[in-house]
């Protein structure tokens, strides 16, 4: 998926704030343009993927909302992981909608 107006034939990743459910039921919020690809990365425990979900898989993306950049991207994961668990699993379950 891409969006129009960037340098690259004007083509532009867009970016994603997403949550991963881990194993022992805790959730990890993050930004990324490739959701597939980051989840492998902390799946595979490669040197990029995060300190914290090792050893917690499985790992399963349960929420994922596309931001217009990295700036609104970061904003939105900022207000995601200020969220009580309660909200978190309300916006998984998409009774809860967030808005920049």
């Amino acid at each position: 998926m891409t969006v129009e107006g960037g340098l690259d034939g004007g083509k532009l990743s867009p970016w994603f704030v997403y949550l991963i459910l881990c194993g022992d039921g805790s959730l990890y919020t993050g930004i990324t343009t490739d959701v597939e690809r980051r989840l492998l990365e902390h799946q595979q425990g490669m040197p990029r993927g995060a300190r914290y979900l090792r050893g917690r898989g499985p790992l399963q993306v349960v929420y994922q909302m596309a931001a217009a950049n990295r700036s609104q991207a970061s904003i939105l994961e900022c207000r995601i992981k200020r969220l009580p668990r309660l909200e978190k699993q309300r916006l998984i379950a998409g009774e809860l909608e967030l808005t920049l």
